[in-house]
């Protein structure tokens, strides 16, 4: 007797809908309760991220043309101020890292590597900033959108259990769109933050193998016999 007075009332809930070409997309949101209200900010959160974390590593992923190319020339050279203003000029990781194994200079190679490998850790760090916070988006908001199911279909039940006689499938509409809406917008934020946060992370590794090269790169030159 439940079942087809809840069946009833999405059935009644859709035909008005249906019916009713003014209801907007906000509309329906509004009608998911209080639990839209954390599921929004976790959607606002994940888009600031998002398109802040973008603009920085698109920053830090310009790599300057010929950069390793001109340091090699300086090096070969001797010319270790030169190349230390020419890094002077640019601000990328990439940069960076050349920027203070060309400080060592004269050290023993191993220091040079580690000083190196410790300004990476570092670079690495920044590019990773929010990064986590992203994945536990991806993952809170459906969880969020399943509570508010839960809490749409106790008040639903609750509605029922309150009513006396037939039970009216406008009473229980509010419930029904709390347990329908809020999941949907829980899976919805999380899928597209679940998605931002893996393009990051791939855009984040290519970013790393540069870095990994360059250094390579750096290494082998400091090994090579001086003419």
């Amino acid at each position: 007797m439940i079942l087809t007075q809840i069946i009833a009332a999405q059935d009644t809930t859709s035909a008005a809908l249906a019916n009713d070409n003014s209801v907007r997309v906000i509309d329906l949101l509004f009608q998911g309760g209080f639990m839209m209200i954390p599921i929004l900010l976790l959607w606002v959160a994940a888009v600031y991220i998002f398109i802040e974390r973008v603009l920085s590593i698109k920053k830090s992923s310009t790599a300057p043309e010929g950069f390793m190319a001109q340091i090699r020339g300086l090096v070969e050279k001797g010319d270790v101020k030169g190349a230390k203003m020419l890094c002077t000029q640019y601000d990328s990781p990439i940069v960076k890292m050349i920027e203070k194994g060309i400080a060592r200079i004269g050290s023993p190679l191993k220091n040079i590597e580690v000083s190196i490998e410790n300004v990476g850790k570092i670079e690495i760090f920044k590019l990773e900033k929010n990064l986590s916070l992203l994945a536990t988006i991806s993952g809170s908001a459906p969880m969020l959108g399943f509570l508010g199911t839960v809490i749409g279909m106790i008040q639903a039940f609750i509605a029922i259990a309150q009513e006396e006689g037939s039970v009216s499938p406008k009473l229980l509409s509010e419930g029904i769109y709390t347990a329908m809406i809020t999941t949907a917008a829980g899976l919805f934020v999380g899928i597209l933050a679940y998605l931002g946060y893996n393009y990051l992370v791939t855009r984040v590794q290519k970013i790393v193998h540069q870095m990994e090269y360059s250094s390579v790169e750096f290494i082998d030159l400091l090994q090579e016999p001086k003419s």
